[in-house]
């Protein structure tokens, strides 16, 4: 079984999320692994008391912002977050750093989150924290 962390789908993966059943509700799991450090291009908002933020610093932020504004925007939600501590079951190379369940109330709804011109703004910070992630759909 190959694993392979990405930043954004790849043009078959959004092909195939944007086709079939998209009036239906759905929860995506997101396995998160963040940079040790947040990689600003022009050095700004790196600092937090003589500190470069961490990935997870940085994708703290975009998290408040898609909690508090884009979810909310489609009528999302975020049901569960939590720190990976362990695995119980199976072998792998590296553990993700943290799980985040969300849920939307159709398909259709994420895809038009994530095109909006905020969400991609806010964005910005997801991919300044994160090194990559697994996003899984469940129905």
């Amino acid at each position: 079984m190959k694993i392979k962390n990405a930043l954004r789908p790849n043009d078959e993966q959004i092909e195939d999320f944007s086709k079939g059943d998209v009036d239906k509700p759905i929860s995506m799991i997101n396995l998160l692994k963040f940079k040790e450090t947040a990689v600003y291009k022009d050095r700004r908002e790196t600092n937090i008391t003589g500190q470069d933020r961490t990935g997870q610093e940085a994708w703290a932020i975009y998290s408040q912002a898609c909690q508090n504004i884009h979810l909310k925007k489609v009528g999302g939600e975020g049901i569960f977050s939590g720190v990976v501590s362990q695995l119980m079951i199976g072998e792998i190379e590296e553990l993700w750093d943290w799980v985040v369940i969300v849920k939307y109330p159709i398909r259709k709804a994420m895809l038009e989150m994530i095109i909006d011109k905020d969400y991609l703004e806010s964005e910005k910070r997801r991919s300044l924290g994160l090194k990559g992630q697994l996003n899984i759909e469940t129905k």
